[in-house]
């Protein structure tokens, strides 16, 4: 008799169970199929108070459920942009890239061409390490640049690309000091040309001129040495380098060759 008594009492509580699961089913459903333009507030509103998670979840569904609308396109950039707070840059990038080739007529496509470029730029740490995100920061921030120059991310996109361009520059002369230190002039020089030649708007333009001039009077190419620091001097005449080579000319020769040939430039 007890035990039948505890058989209905353990159905009883069963069956309350189960009713209990299926309004919270219910309610659930209801929320999953609410008006996308509704749900996307809501994952808005988490993704402000950080609920990161939560809001990606809530963003996921409404581009499921709703895939051909307006909100869905917004939820899928807001989960590139979520990945790049969490800095998953990878999971970023690839989100920026699918809602770039699924969507090129968007209204703010600018924005995620500039997200996937910075996912790019922040990865770079050093000039002597990640050649290869100063070569695709540069790359898709000229996208930005070329494809909207008349758009706001335009400018920021130009001083992001000096940035690169001095990171990149600094590459260069790290690598060429270090042939220069090991007496692989030829290698030095090549390095130390790329940067005259190729990034004249960085600071380093002037060193780099330096030390070719440094290294033509190390293997007595005097001629060589006078006309590079010609050009030094022209073109960064209050620079610190150029008092360097003015020295370093001066003490070749008790003759004072610069007075012979460089002074007869400037004076």
């Amino acid at each position: 008799m007890i035990l039948r008594y505890v058989f209905t009492f353990l159905t009883f509580v069963f069956l309350a169970n189960c009713s209990g699961n299926s309004n919270k089913n219910e309610l659930s459903s209801k929320g999953e199929f609410s008006p996308p333009e509704i749900q996307f507030t809501q994952a808005m509103l988490m993704f402000e108070n950080e609920q990161y998670k939560m809001a990606t979840d809530k963003f996921k569904n409404i581009e499921r459920i709703y895939p051909l609308s307006n909100e869905a396109i917004q939820s899928q950039i807001m989960q590139g942009f979520i990945n790049y707070i969490l800095l998953d840059y990878d999971t970023a990038i690839f989100q920026f890239s699918r809602i770039i080739n699924k969507y090129p007529s968007l209204k703010n496509i600018d924005y995620v061409y500039y997200m996937k470029a910075l996912c790019f730029y922040e990865q770079i740490s050093h000039e002597g390490l990640d050649g290869k995100f100063n070569d695709l920061a540069l790359e898709n921030l000229d996208q930005v640049i070329q494809r909207f120059p008349d758009s706001k991310y335009a400018k920021d996109s130009i001083q992001k690309k000096i940035l690169v361009r001095s990171n990149i520059a600094a590459k260069h002369m790290s690598i060429a000091r270090f042939y220069q230190k090991e007496r692989k002039y030829t290698a030095a020089l090549n390095r130390y040309k790329v940067v005259i030649n190729s990034f004249q708007e960085t600071k380093f333009t002037p060193e780099a001129l330096y030390r070719v001039s440094e290294i033509y009077l190390s293997i007595g190419m005097k001629e060589e040495a006078e006309r590079n620091a010609a050009i030094l001097g022209y073109n960064y005449p209050q620079s610190t380098w150029y008092k360097f080579i003015y020295d370093d000319l001066r003490n070749q020769n008790n003759e004072t060759i610069f007075n012979k040939s460089i002074n007869k430039i400037f004076n």
